[in-house]
């Protein structure tokens, strides 16, 4: 299976946008809607902003007025409580190295979205792991955890003015690649070949009507960072170390909450964002932008 022949059944499904024409990607047409010309260095731009916004929350313009709050922002999805924090932090054991992945997420997202200058001059080619599934094994997130995810990449594109039923197409594939256990081995980044991709592993997640799941491990919950300490000393051979350590960093400020629905498309809701909703998971936790670049890895790349 093959991600260009996903996104082409999810866009066949829906209405297709007055304004986007038909043979134009998602990705070409609004960076040159946002940006003015649809170039490489544009396109990565187009890419990192929104991907920020999905993180952090509404942060810059463009923004025609929905409030993002962000992933960092506890919320609730289909009544039940959502806080992905702990997973940037160093709180959980929850990655496959044991620490924060290198980002790629910005590359990634660009054949997800078919823009046409990737892997060229001025947009590097991703250069992560192909296996969404092997990234995010360790974290055992569920269908509420992946849905408030998604949604909030739902809520980001909304924001930049992106039309609905484009919207709808990207959270088709999204929920159709990565929300569903036991996948099947799909090919996302061009020329990495098929690759296992469910990133919900938990048991209440929607079984693939093509389950796979022999090629899945078992799903264990991650471990608490806070109870493996490091202390005592080494041998006398080898450098000598005591104390302890910990994975933790200092959070400060009350937790921001966001409530969304259990459906993908995001609310086109016409309030102006506030500053406390502009910020909303990075001033929440007392995190940076720069901070969160590097710990966003850990939950999709």
């Amino acid at each position: 299976m093959q991600l260009k022949h996903t996104l082409l059944a999810a866009a066949a499904a829906s209405t297709v946008s007055a304004q986007r024409p038909a043979d134009t990607s998602i990705c070409d047409y609004y960076t040159a809607a946002v940006l003015e010309n649809n170039t490489a260095e544009n396109q990565l731009t187009l890419l990192t902003v929104l991907v920020n916004t999905v993180v952090i929350g509404n942060y810059t313009q463009p923004n025609v007025g929905i409030a993002v709050p962000g992933i960092l922002a506890a919320g609730t999805f289909n009544g039940k409580a959502v806080n992905l924090l702990p997973y940037f932090t160093g709180d959980l054991l929850s990655t496959n190295t044991g620490g924060f992945l290198l980002t790629h997420l910005y590359q990634f997202f660009g054949p997800l979205l078919g823009c046409s200058h990737y892997s060229m001059p001025g947009f590097p080619k991703y250069g992560g792991d192909a296996s969404m599934y092997e990234v995010h094994k360790f974290m055992d997130l569920d269908s509420s955890e992946m849905g408030y995810f998604i949604q909030q990449v739902a809520l980001a594109a909304a924001s930049f003015g992106v039309a609905t039923d484009d919207i709808r197409a990207v959270g088709t594939a999204l929920n159709g690649l990565f929300n569903i256990r036991c996948g099947p081995a799909t090919e996302v980044i061009p020329g990495t070949g098929a690759q296992l991709q469910s990133i919900c592993v938990a048991e209440d997640c929607q079984l693939s009507p093509n389950a796979t799941c022999d090629k899945y491990e078992s799903v264990f919950p991650p471990a608490s960072a806070s109870s493996t300490t490091m202390s005592g000393s080494m041998s006398s051979t080898t450098m000598m170390m005591s104390g302890s350590s910990s994975m933790s960093m200092t959070m400060s400020g009350a937790a921001t909450t966001a409530t969304t629905t259990g459906t993908m498309t995001a609310s086109m809701s016409s309030s102006t964002p506030t500053s406390s909703v502009v910020t909303a998971g990075a001033a929440a936790t007392g995190l940076s932008l720069m901070a969160v670049a590097g710990g966003f890895a850990a939950l999709l790349l």
